[in-house]
């Protein structure tokens, strides 16, 4: 089973950047299919990327419309970790991020569907300032 820790959030202006990283322990993440997620006050939880995993996985990719060209997605297969590179982020970016994890892989449509996943980490907290 796989723990999974998210860090790297903060305090930021409109139009600058952050990484989170999303740690894993118990288990090879590279497995695993990765999604992040996030939640602002009041609002539901949306998916923001995921990266497909497993076996013979082509690292699939799907990302939320308002962030495309902006966020991107990578693992780090030695360091059992993925990272979601947040760039020229804007207000509505505040949220809590979660990452979380399911084995094997999962197919684009769903890459971004919480239903999908079955591990989360407890997530980091995004602030950006206009």
């Amino acid at each position: 089973q796989v723990q999974l820790v998210e860090s790297g959030g903060g305090s930021v202006q409109a139009g600058g950047s952050l990484r989170l990283s999303c740690a894993a322990s118990g288990d090879t993440l590279e497995d695993y299919t990765v999604g992040w997620f996030r939640q602002a006050p009041g609002k539901e939880r949306e998916g923001v990327s995921g990266i497909s995993g497993g076996v013979n996985r082509r690292d699939t990719i799907d990302y939320l419309d308002s962030v495309k060209g902006r966020f991107a997605i990578s693992r780090d297969n030695g360091k059992n970790m993925v990272y979601l590179h947040m760039n020229n982020v804007k207000p509505e970016d505040t949220a809590i991020y979660y990452c979380a994890a399911r084995l094997g892989p999962v197919p684009r449509i769903a890459l971004r569907a919480a239903t999908s996943y079955d591990y989360w980490g407890r997530g980091t907290q995004v602030t950006v300032s206009s």
